[in-house]
């Protein structure tokens, strides 16, 4: 009986309360832009969160954060806008969302246990997955 309330318990509360989601490092105008565009440059230039992303990929994320951000100071702000306005502004958003998305699972560490060949000594072996793929 207990065991079924703490169950019940556990899934009535969402990950969200607990600081967990899966969406924390998604880009949304709707929330406070300014920091999330400080946190994104900052993740960009730590050389780890994101180091599996091409100089290209890192150029088309900065010129979406910047049109962004010029949009959304201009008088009105996101309720301001027209629908082209808007279009364009939720596009931009996606394509940095899908790039840092791509670049954020390619830079996940993985580490796989490997006996050498005539060794019963096993060793660790780490790489990204973008470096496992290539």
């Amino acid at each position: 009986m207990q065991k079924r309330f703490i169950l019940a318990l556990a899934l009535a509360i969402p990950a969200s309360a607990f600081g967990f989601s899966s969406q924390d490092k998604a880009l949304d105008v709707s929330r406070a832009f300014a920091e999330q565009k400080t946190r994104i440059h900052a993740d960009l230039a730590d050389g780890e969160t994101y180091s599996e992303i091409s100089q290209q990929d890192i150029a088309s994320v900065k010129g979406a954060l910047e049109r962004i951000s010029i949009k959304l100071e201009q008088p009105g702000g996101l309720e301001g806008m027209n629908d082209a306005g808007k279009a364009a502004l939720f596009n931009d958003q996606e394509l940095v969302n899908n790039i840092l998305t791509k670049a954020g699972k390619d830079s996940r560490v993985v580490c796989v246990r490997e006996k050498k060949l005539g060794s019963h000594r096993t060793t660790s072996n780490c790489m990204t997955v973008g470096e496992r793929a290539r």
